[in-house]
């Protein structure tokens, strides 16, 4: 069982920057692919960025790319979301996700969740 709490949201104005973090307890955590998504108001939730279980690979949203950064770091079970460049249609509530087995961008595949932080870029 893995329980992940998500933080460092906060309201930044166009072009800065913000770290998002993603603590997860249980040991087993270092087997886990995270991912982070974000829903903004009467829209889906949907896939921003993913890293698997080692670190090694990488993916995201075609409109994150070149602005933000997933990493992590198992031997303190967190995965981290430096974000650069913010513009105001990033504005959403961020949410971080843990699977095992797998690694993408389907949030379904997705069985553990954090509580989400709320991210707001001011124009």
């Amino acid at each position: 069982q893995v329980q992940l709490l998500d933080s460092g949201g906060g309201l930044v104005q166009t072009g800065g920057s913000l770290r998002l973090s993603c603590a997860a307890s249980g040991r087993t955590f270092r087997s886990y692919s995270v991912g982070w998504f974000r829903q903004a108001p009467g829209k889906e939730r949907d896939f921003v960025a993913a890293i698997n279980w080692g670190g090694g690979s990488t993916y995201y949203t075609d409109s994150v790319k070149g602005r933000f950064t997933i990493s992590r770091d198992n031997a303190k079970n967190t995965v981290y979301l430096q974000m650069n460049s913010l513009k105001p249609e990033d504005t959403a509530v961020y949410y971080c996700a843990g699977a095992q087995s797998y690694f993408g961008a389907n949030r379904n595949a997705y069985g553990y969740w954090g509580q989400g932080t709320q991210v707001t870029v001011s124009s």
